[in-house]
């Protein structure tokens, strides 16, 4: 068992910090398994606490665009899987890392950098939002920036090289592509009328970002090949890359790169979750529906020792 490097712990309106053992675990071993949740803000009051901070003028009802755009039922499906894999592995140890930045404002799995034609490249959002003009609040927002990827840094640190990581996403059922502007909220509610809703491009149950645009993986072979045989025998389907790459405007692709095989980013379709799926509102997340899926992923996880 290795000595545990510092770990970080939780920061108020940043990241929550949850770390779970096996019974035959040490108290003092770093995780063996990360999982980072990078979109964890999910909750209204994650939106409304620094949507009351803020001086720049936002697109009105931009909280819509907040739950369209959040990993509702990530946060629920990442406790679900640690809990598994702590008692199928009672010797190890699982950390969670949950954002509770907004991406609404700020994104925390973007290189701020990065130019929009990356992002469009991608097919992510923007790291910084267009909406945010005012000086402080971009210093705000990128001060818990900084200390959100200060604490996935040492987190990392403590985890590696032994230990492996999850970033875990959830996403729309369908791929809705509007333009990320001051329009986004009034576009989205025309993209999801009834009629129009079903006609954009049904996604993956389970789609695994692990592929870089030249085509290389990432992605530890082992675990995927037993995630697809688990989730296929509850009837869930998982793609490898089909909605859109790995790319280096994001976080993930350094993770990724600077451990190969040892990480593994996915999307989880939202409605697998929800109860039911609404894209406008904070969504209900149930309980049955995220065992279902934990179950086969935290055995599959297992394959990585």
């Amino acid at each position: 068992m290795r000595d545990a490097p510092a770990f970080p712990s939780s920061i108020t309106d940043v990241v929550d910090v949850e770390l779970l053992r096996g019974d035959a675990s040490r108290p003092d071993a770093a995780p063996d398994l990360l999982i980072e949740i990078p979109h964890g803000a999910t909750r209204t009051v994650d939106f409304t606490r620094v949507e009351a901070l803020l001086q720049s003028p936002l697109p009105d009802a931009l909280v819509d665009f907040f739950h369209v755009n959040t990993d509702a039922g990530a946060p629920e499906l990442a406790l679900a899987v640690a809990r598994r894999f702590v008692a199928l592995e009672p010797s190890r140890s699982a950390a969670i890392l949950r954002c509770r930045v907004p991406r609404t404002f700020m994104d925390c799995n973007r290189r701020i950098d990065a130019s929009p034609e990356d992002f469009k490249a991608g097919k992510v959002t923007p790291g910084l939002m267009p909406w945010i003009t005012a000086p402080d609040d971009r210093a705000l927002l990128r001060a818990r920036y900084d200390a959100y990827l200060g604490a996935v840094r040492a987190a990392v640190a403590a985890t590696m090289p032994a230990g492996a990581m999850l970033m875990l996403h959830t996403y729309a059922p369908r791929t809705v592509d509007v333009e990320v502007d001051e329009h986004i909220v009034t576009n989205l509610r025309r993209a999801y009328e009834p009629a129009v809703e079903p006609t954009w491009p049904l996604r993956p149950e389970v789609d695994l970002i692990g592929r870089g645009l030249d085509g290389t993986s990432y992605l530890p072979l082992p675990v995927v090949d037993a995630l697809k045989t688990a989730m296929s025998a509850v009837g869930v389907t998982v793609a490898d890359g089909e909605t859109y790459p790995l790319h280096p405007s994001t976080m993930a692709w350094d993770h990724a790169t600077a451990w190969p095989g040892r990480t593994l980013c996915m999307e989880v379709r939202r409605d697998l979750v929800a109860e039911p799926f609404d894209p406008f509102v904070e969504m209900s997340i149930g309980e049955p529906k995220v065992d279902r899926l934990a179950a086969p992923l935290a055995e599959a996880l297992r394959r990585w020792w």
